[in-house]
């Protein structure tokens, strides 16, 4: 039996032709895997391919933490349509449980769409290989379906621009590095970076705060959160209470080098 599911019900085709496999019986085409980057948090934000591409899947997957926040589908929600497939890919909200077995979850039920014929799109805030969550079902699904990742505005990168500083110049090395980082080791990286982007803040808040008045890189250091959203925070580091620094947040250290 073939058949495809045409632009009547998708708003695309979408090919599920029927492949014998060797016993009589046939399957249809595995569907394809997407990883798609939807940016910072501005809708505006997204490519023209990733707004393709999420239009026009017939299933769209995104991770949800148990607080209720479903960020990446929040970003895009104005473009899916109601007889898209949703699935929610649920987290923990707490570091001490492992997330492995979530994504072992996840990727086995976004793989039964996928060998159902059915293409599939994951969203994946900023940059789907940049810290994404992506990566893990990138991990347990790539090897077995064919695969293609759509990339996105990271918010290191988007920080920048709303916070109006350029990054490098010349030979600068930018470091990126999370501030879940033990205090000695990230104490040690920063001490020689030419520039530097502190992501994943929330809780560490303090120890960073601590660390770069010890390097002497307060001056240079500018504090941005949830960039680009409609409650983005631009703060003096200086006045910010650390009990109430979010998980979306970052430092930036701009190079000091200029161009002459």
């Amino acid at each position: 039996m073939t058949g495809t599911i045409g632009s009547g019900e998708w708003g695309v085709g979408f090919d599920v032709s029927a492949q014998p496999n060797g016993s009589g019986e046939s399957h249809p085409t595995p569907g394809k895997l997407y990883g798609l980057g939807v940016g910072p948090g501005d809708p505006e934000l997204l490519t023209l391919k990733a707004h393709r591409i999420l239009t026009s899947v017939p299933v769209i997957a995104y991770p949800t933490m148990e607080s209720g926040k479903v960020l990446a589908r929040a970003i895009v929600a104005d473009f899916i349509r109601p007889e898209q497939i949703e699935v929610p890919m649920p987290l923990p909200f707490s570091v001490a449980r492992s997330s492995q077995p979530y994504y072992d979850t996840a990727a086995e039920t976004i793989a039964q769409h996928l060998a159902a014929g059915r293409d599939v799109a994951v969203l994946c805030e900023g940059d789907p290989m940049l810290y994404g969550s992506f990566m893990y079902i990138f991990n347990r699904l790539a090897g077995r379906f064919q695969t293609e990742v759509v990339p996105g505005i990271s918010s290191t990168f988007a920080s920048a621009a709303m916070l109006g500083v350029p990054l490098t110049y010349r030979n600068d090395v930018l470091s990126i590095m999370p501030a879940t980082l033990e205090e000695t080791t990230l104490r040690d990286r920063l001490a020689v970076a030419d520039a530097a982007i502190i992501i994943k803040l929330g809780r560490h808040f303090a120890k960073v705060r601590t660390i770069l008045d010890e390097l002497g890189l307060l001056s240079r250091a500018l504090y941005i959160e949830r960039a680009t959203m409609p409650n983005q925070r631009i703060r003096p580091i200086a006045d910010l209470d650390p009990a109430k620094v979010p998980y979306w947040a970052l430092i930036l250290i701009p190079s000091q080098t200029c161009p002459q």
